[in-house]
């Protein structure tokens, strides 16, 4: 099967999930799933195929979130337009964040990325318009184009789930685009991509402003489905669950940060009678993944049917 085939597979699949998902789960589960599943796959293009990870990216998930709240409660916008309107704005923010701190690498990189969540966060609690630790409340979910009502929880998932297939098609076809092949060349081999005359810092940009906007987008979808913007959605809590479902579900791939949202999700649902203890939880998964799975579930499935492969095919994929 050729690279074209598997990437349709992998999103015919993902489409099949998303219509019959609901037959086994409440569709306001579902949906905070997509929500953070695009939140992780857009968060994978920096972490997985650049090899920068940012604990900032809250930020840009919960100012999307407020926004579009915001936006949709006061002045009436559609969810189609607040939601853009989070997407461009999460854009914007990620233009200003990653021209200060792209030239850092590693810790560096991390460090300044978490201030910049930080911050965020404390505007947050101060804003007038953010109404401090109650949140923005009542946001209506509105119609699409003005025209269809998303009140019912099943007219939403639908809104959602074709802008989730959407998503993850564009963030497919980027990651197979000179773009992305690029992006993936620097973070093998920068000083071989720079001799060859790319530049490793706007590519740098380009990913970090694109893992913003998605990050914006999905904030902003969550507010809609539930109504309510809070703090926990721009907390560095948040900033380093996204962290955790990539490398639970494997960097690099498609599927993996989905499955790692899935896993998150799951444990903040059915361990909410525990409180604290989900942290707890989370971190014994995180350990056992690290020790265990040093590729996360996904790339270590990946990792072993390569291993599989005969030499023949390996070489035909290769073109050597």
């Amino acid at each position: 099967m050729n690279g074209f085939n598997s990437r349709l597979l992998i999103l015919g699949a993902t489409a099949l999930a998303v219509v019959v998902a609901p037959s086994f789960a409440y569709p306001l589960f579902l949906m905070n799933i997509m929500c953070l599943g695009l939140f992780a796959a857009g968060t994978n293009l920096l972490v997985g195929y650049l090899g920068m990870v940012s604990f900032g990216q809250a930020a840009f998930y919960g100012m999307g979130a407020y926004l579009s709240g915001w936006l949709a409660r006061t002045y009436g916008f559609t969810p189609e337009l607040a939601i853009l309107a989070a997407t461009i704005a999460g854009a914007i923010l990620g233009v200003l964040l990653g021209w200060l701190s792209i030239r850092r690498r590693g810790l560096y990189f991390s460090m300044i990325t978490l201030a910049f969540c930080q911050m965020v966060y404390f505007i947050c609690l101060r804003a007038p318009f953010t109404h401090g630790e109650d949140g923005i409340q009542g946001i209506p979910r509105g119609s699409f184009l003005g025209l269809f009502s998303l009140n019912s929880d099943g007219a939403m998932y639908v809104f959602v789930g074709v802008a989730f297939v959407l998503i993850l098609a564009l963030i497919l076809r980027i990651v197979h685009s000179p773009f992305g092949h690029v992006v993936q060349g620097i973070h093998g081999n920068e000083a071989r991509m720079i001799s060859l005359g790319y530049n490793a810092d706007r590519y740098r940009l380009g990913v970090f402003v694109l893992a913003a906007a998605i990050a914006g987008a999905a904030g902003g979808m969550k507010s809609l489905i539930f109504g309510i913007a809070t703090l926990q959605d721009v907390g560095f809590v948040l900033a380093g669950e996204v962290v955790l479902m990539i490398l639970v579900g494997g960097m690099g791939t498609l599927i993996g940060p989905l499955v790692g949202a899935v896993i998150v999700a799951s444990l903040h649902y059915y361990l909410a009678g525990f409180g604290s203890w989900v942290l707890v939880a989370q971190g014994l998964v995180f350990v056992v993944c690290v020790m265990t799975l040093r590729k996360g579930l996904v790339g270590e499935i990946v990792h072993r049917m390569r291993e599989r492969e005969p030499r023949d095919t390996l070489a035909e994929r290769h073109g050597i």
